[in-house]
């Protein structure tokens, strides 16, 4: 009997979902994918937290898009996305919540008031591109350096699985300025030339709005 696809609970515009979308297609991993929608009351069964994405591979439930990734990691090793090496593995890691801790959470339409109107769209983007800004500058400084093909070597790993989502919403979504950036500029160029993070883009979804 042929083994039970992982189903992914996703969302288009999630850059988490993204993450574990792009994890999935590098691994070779085939998945259902289930959007959810933000006020689904259903969903609340799957994540208490309610947020996306959430993975059902199985008996095994996971949510939060590091602990499903890293969850992938050992579940399917091929292809793996950390490196062996213990410096180069901390610094995967250490990139990679740089992104969910301290950058993507900050922009979330929630924090930020574009919600529940507690700011103006104009002072509520400038919170984002000021969080946006920060993250950026301190993984260039980590980066300094660098002259892989990708973040951390010249096979994509965690850090750039990270990287591309947010990347993305920041050309996207916040007309963040990437040349002040030039190392995630140029990731972000090789990033958009891999079919993985083509085929799981925002837009590409079956979520995503036609137009």
């Amino acid at each position: 009997m042929a083994a039970t696809k992982p189903v992914l609970y996703s969302s288009w515009i999630s850059s988490c979902s993204y993450r574990v979308r792009i994890a999935l297609n590098l691994k070779g991993v085939e998945y259902e994918y289930r959007a959810v929608a933000w006020n689904d009351p259903d969903y609340e069964k799957i994540n208490p937290i309610k947020y996306v994405p959430a993975l059902q591979d199985g008996d095994v439930l996971v949510s939060d898009s590091l602990a499903i990734i890293l969850y992938l990691e050992e579940k399917y090793p091929q292809r793996p996305l950390l490196p062996q090496d213990l410096k180069k593995k901390a610094l995967n890691l250490q990139i990679a919540n740089i992104v969910c801790s301290s950058i993507q959470p900050l922009q979330c339409y929630a924090v930020v008031g574009l919600v529940n109107g507690k700011l103006g769209s104009d002072e509520s983007l400038q919170i984002v591109h000021h969080y946006i800004d920060k993250g950026f500058r301190a993984i260039e400084k980590l980066l300094e350096g660098c002259d892989t093909e990708f973040a951390t070597g010249d096979e994509v790993q965690l850090a750039d699985v990270f990287l591309a989502p947010q990347i993305h919403a920041g050309v996207t979504r916040f007309q963040t300025d990437m040349s002040k950036y030039p190392h995630l500029e140029r990731f972000y160029k090789a990033y958009m030339e891999i079919p993985a993070f083509q085929v799981t883009c925002p837009e590409n979804q079956p979520d995503a709005p036609s137009s």
